[in-house]
C-alpha cells in the first residue's frame, strides 16, 4: 500500500508522546513524518494576552483541523509541508515553521484528532492512550510548570474549567473510533509491539488493508 497514517490519541498527560516516542524509536525515525495537533493551535495574536489566558484551548475549535489534514494529504502525495510553531508561553504562533518530509508514514499525535471525522477517516490505524485520570493530571501539572511557563494555580482553574470538561464531551468518547486502545501508555510493550508489527506488515504490502 502507500502511505501509512498512525494517529495516536488520548486525554492531556496520558502518555501518547511516550507511545509516539516508541513506535518512531522501533519503526525507525527516517521512516516516519511526525505530526503534533498542538502544533495547529489557532493564532490568536490578535487578542490581548489576557484574553488569551483565557481561551478555551481543550475544544476541537481551538485547532486548525483544516490545514492539518491539508498537510497530511500533501505528504501522502509525496511532498513536503512547512508546520507551525505554537509558543505555548504566549499562546501564539511563531513566524517560524518546521518543515516536514515526506516519509512511508505519518504519525498524528493529539488530544482530539479523533474527535474530527473528516481528520480520522484519513488515519489507516487510530490508538487510544488509557490512563486514570489523577495519573494524567498530576503529568499535567508538572509538565505545564516545567516546560510552558504555568503556575500551580492556573493549571489547576484551567483543568477544572476547560481540561476536565471537555475531556468528559470530546476525548472520552472519541475512544470508541479507535482500532487499539493501549493501558498504561508507552509502558505497555505487548501493545507497541502489535502495532508496530502492524505497521511494519503494511509497508511490505503483505497487509490485507488498512485497519477500520
Amino acid at each position: 500500500m502507500g502511505v501509512v497514517v498512525i494517529g495516536v490519541a488520548g486525554g492531556s498527560g496520558s502518555g501518547k508522546t511516550t507511545v509516539s516516542q516508541a513506535i518512531l524509536e522501533r519503526v525507525g525515525r527516517e521512516r516516519i513524518a511526525y505530526i503534533q495537533h498542538d502544533s495547529y493551535y489557532r493564532d490568536r495574536s490578535d487578542l490581548p494576552f489576557e484574553e488569551r489566558t483565557r481561551l478555551n484551548y481543550d475544544h476541537p475549535d481551538s485547532l486548525e483541523n483544516e490545514l492539518l489534514i491539508q498537510h497530511i494529504l500533501t505528504l501522502r502525495e509525496g511532498r513536503a509541508v512547512q508546520i507551525p510553531i505554537y509558543d505555548f508561553t504566549t499562546h501564539t504562533r511563531l513566524r517560524e515553521t518546521r518543515t516536514v518530509e515526506p516519509r512511508p508514514v505519518v504519525l498524528v499525535e493529539g488530544i482530539l484528532i479523533f474527535a474530527d471525522k473528516a481528520l480520522r477517516d484519513l488515519m489507516d490505524i487510530k490508538i487510544f492512550v488509557d490512563t486514570d485520570p489523577d495519573i494524567r493530571f498530576i503529568r499535567r501539572l508538572k509538565r505545564d510548570i516545567s516546560e510552558r511557563g504555568r503556575t500551580m494555580e492556573s493549571v489547576c482553574q484551567q483543568y477544572l474549567d476547560t481540561v476536565r470538561p471537555m475531556h468528559l464531551e470530546f476525548v472520552e468518547p472519541s475512544k470508541r473510533y479507535a482500532d487499539i486502545i493501549i493501558p498504561e501508555g508507552g509502558f505497555n510493550t505487548i501493545a507497541i509491539d502489535m502495532v508496530v508489527a502492524r505497521v511494519e506488515s503494511m509497508l511490505s504490502g503483505s497487509d490485507c488493508g488498512p485497519a477500520r
